[in-house]
């Protein structure tokens, strides 16, 4: 054995920590709960032991013989298994192999989890005694329920009022049971939806009942992917917010999308003499103004300092959520001009307004003003991959250029970031594009 031989085990044989640490990683997947909640079968469960061969037993014998003390000393809930190595060579050496659990309440307890599994199996026969059906979500959402604990229980709750009065035909704010509100129903909507979800999977459930409950089980409050939908977001009903989704879903009232315009001609007859006023997407879609063009932008502050110009309206837009312009029917009589980012999500708002209104026009969205704001570049943090198909050509070319990184990674240019005679030049009708 060579006088010089290392005591250190080699970074590729499975300590204690790094047992610890598959076990662990287990525990983090939510496969221990798992199976604590229902047995699979796998245990008693051998975890392998990456071990010495024979050549590191000749060459590194001191290593090695310290890496299975370690393991032969180590006191835990569970055994070890060895494997004979080295019979033919340096002669035989038992090494550990395999260490073996034998239930799952063992390699818990191994990683320091006996506490935190203790709690989750009673949160789990609580929702089981609410509702069996609860169990499914309990098992694919183990770590999650943990985490909620009793505000888990709650939400089951919530879901089993919602499946007992479908549509029910209120705001969420008159929901009246111990320890909902309005807060709680936005914090756990999602969960929510799920629980409700696995009532509407129950067999045992009435097919109205089922009925009653959300129509469509896609709890996750997020928009849907542009690309993916037919037509647009602005085809669709107008329940884009998370809120107003969850409202939609599960049959309550929800308030109205609302519209902010400005007059910037003072002879339009709008009410009285205010020129900045609020009304429902319903309500203004029917307006029939004395306008020949609207201005649409995304950025408050541009809103409120356009200037005054004769026959023109201004819309505060809101990205993604144009729905409230759907039913504008006599805006398809207007000049309607886009100022949105001059980034990939600029564009693929102003697609989608074209998908409604097909005559839009994008105002200050060209490469002359990108280029020339170069000191006022940003970062977009997630581009848009989408194809569009509504842009003209030119637009197009720029949309490909930014997604393709040719000005520099992620360039954007916000529309509160142009000068702004830059940008009154080129809003003026018949004014500068280039």
């Amino acid at each position: 054995m060579p006088a010089e031989a290392s005591a250190k085990p080699s970074r590729s044989w499975t300590t204690i920590s790094a047992l610890r640490a598959v076990s662990l990683e287990a525990w983090n997947r939510g496969h221990l709960l798992r199976e604590l909640l229902e047995p699979s079968g796998a245990y008693p469960r051998r975890r392998p032991l990456k071990r010495p061969t024979a050549a590191a037993l000749r060459s590194d014998y001191a290593a090695a013989r310290a890496w299975a003390a370690e393991l032969f000393a180590a006191t835990g809930p569970f055994t070890l298994e060895t494997a004979e190595v080295g019979r033919t060579t340096i002669g035989s050496n038992l090494l550990p192999a395999a260490a073996v659990f034998e239930t799952v309440e063992d390699e818990i307890a191994f990683v320091g989890k006996s506490k935190d599994a203790a709690r989750f199996r009673g949160f789990s026969e609580e929702l089981s005694a609410l509702e069996p059906a609860f169990r499914v979500w309990a098992q694919r959402r183990p770590l999650q329920l943990l985490e909620l604990g009793g505000d888990a229980l709650t939400a089951a709750r919530v879901s089993l009022w919602l499946r007992d009065n479908p549509d029910p035909g209120v705001y969420v704010r008159q929901l009246s049971l111990p320890g909902v509100h309005t807060k709680f129903i936005e914090n756990h909507r999602k969960v929510i939806d799920e629980l409700a979800g696995e009532l509407r999977a129950d067999p045992a459930l009435p097919a109205d009942a089922a009925a009653g409950t959300a129509a469509g089980t896609a709890a996750e409050d997020v928009l849907p992917d542009m690309a993916a939908e037919p037509g647009s977001l602005l085809g669709q009903a107008p329940a884009r917010t998370p809120a107003a989704r969850f409202a939609a879903r599960h049959g309550f009232l929800h308030p109205p999308e609302l519209v902010r315009f400005r007059a910037l001609d003072p002879e339009l007859p709008l009410l009285g003499d205010a020129r900045d006023l609020t009304l429902t997407a319903e309500a203004f879609s029917t307006l029939n103004l004395p306008v020949q063009t609207v201005i649409v932008t995304e950025n408050l502050v541009n809103f409120l300092a356009l200037p005054d110009h004769p026959g023109t309206l201004a819309v505060y837009g809101g990205g993604y959520g144009f729905s409230a312009l759907r039913d504008a029917g006599w805006l398809r009589d207007c000049e309607i001009r886009y100022w949105g980012d001059l980034d990939t999500h600029g564009f693929r708002i102003l697609d989608q307004l074209r998908a409604v209104h097909p005559h839009v026009v994008s105002a200050l969205m060209d490469e002359a003003t990108l280029l020339a704001h170069r000191e006022a570049w940003g970062s977009e943090p997630t581009p848009s991959r989408a194809a569009l198909s509504r842009l003209t050509t030119e637009e197009s070319a720029l949309y490909a250029a930014l997604g393709s990184d040719q000005f520099g990674q992620s360039v954007r240019l916000e529309q509160e970031l142009i000068r702004w005679d830059w940008a009154l030049e080129r809003l003026e009708p018949g004014g500068r594009r280039r």
